[in-house]
């Protein structure tokens, strides 16, 4: 009796990831949300109080993220800023070098994954600045690692 030959099992190593469709959206989202926010930041609008730049911000950043991870066909676990830190430093290393705990500690303004034990800190316009410096740094990295 011949023996029939088992094919090979296929490994993780073994899959190429590919783009994942719409990556360009998230990117121009991100663009856009960061955009809004420097701008309100820029001409003192009123209506955009430091939480809502916050928001912004953090948005601008986990869009951008999103971005540049569909585009090498990755994803984060989930979207905590230390899970899209996390992402970055295992797909794309040199987008979040040395910015790993600046990015994870935005996380520290708002939890509000349990709804019975949230936390809101209001950031300070300073912190606001800084924030919006750190995303712009981290943007011109990504754009630096698409293709």
């Amino acid at each position: 009796m011949a023996l029939i030959p088992q094919p090979a099992l296929v490994g993780f190593a073994d899959i190429r990831p590919q783009a994942i469709d719409d990556w360009q959206q998230y990117k121009l989202a991100g663009q856009q949300f960061l955009n809004l926010a420097e701008t309100a930041f820029r001409k003192k609008k009123k209506a955009f109080t430091t939480e809502i730049l916050y928001n912004l911000i953090a948005m601008a950043i986990e869009k951008l993220v999103m971005g540049g991870l569909m585009e090498i066909g990755r994803l984060p676990d989930n979207h905590t800023m230390h899970d899209l830190v996390a992402a970055l430093a295992q797909w794309l290393p040199d987008t979040v070098r040395g910015m790993e705990h600046s990015l994870c500690a935005l996380d520290s303004y708002q939890d509000i994954c349990d709804p019975y034990a949230c936390t809101i800190k209001s950031p300070t316009m300073t912190e606001i600045e800084t924030m919006l410096g750190l995303a712009r740094q981290l943007e011109k990295r990504l754009d630096a690692a698409s293709g």
